[in-house]
């Protein structure tokens, strides 16, 4: 597995664990929030995605490396829009 394999796959993995959070616990720190990972650690939680997207590309510019995710949504879920 390569370096950026194993970096998505931890950033993938953090990110369930936040949003299973989430979707648990409406009290938690991440409910309703934007939430920026970057190797494998969050890095930002902010009420909108610009915020998260702006401060996550200071903090990690590699695409490759981070990943963006809206707690509280289920994934599974067919969401129309």
């Amino acid at each position: 597995m390569s370096e950026l394999e194993s970096i998505a796959r931890q950033n993938q993995e953090l990110a369930d664990k936040i949003n299973q959070e989430a979707l648990a616990n409406r009290q938690s720190p991440y409910a309703g929030k934007y939430v920026g990972i970057a190797n494998g650690q969050v890095a930002v939680v902010a009420d909108t995605l610009r915020e998260v997207v702006s401060q996550l590309q200071q903090i990690e510019p590699d695409r490759d490396r981070a990943l963006i995710l809206e707690a509280s949504v289920d994934y599974d879920k067919v969401q129309y829009v």
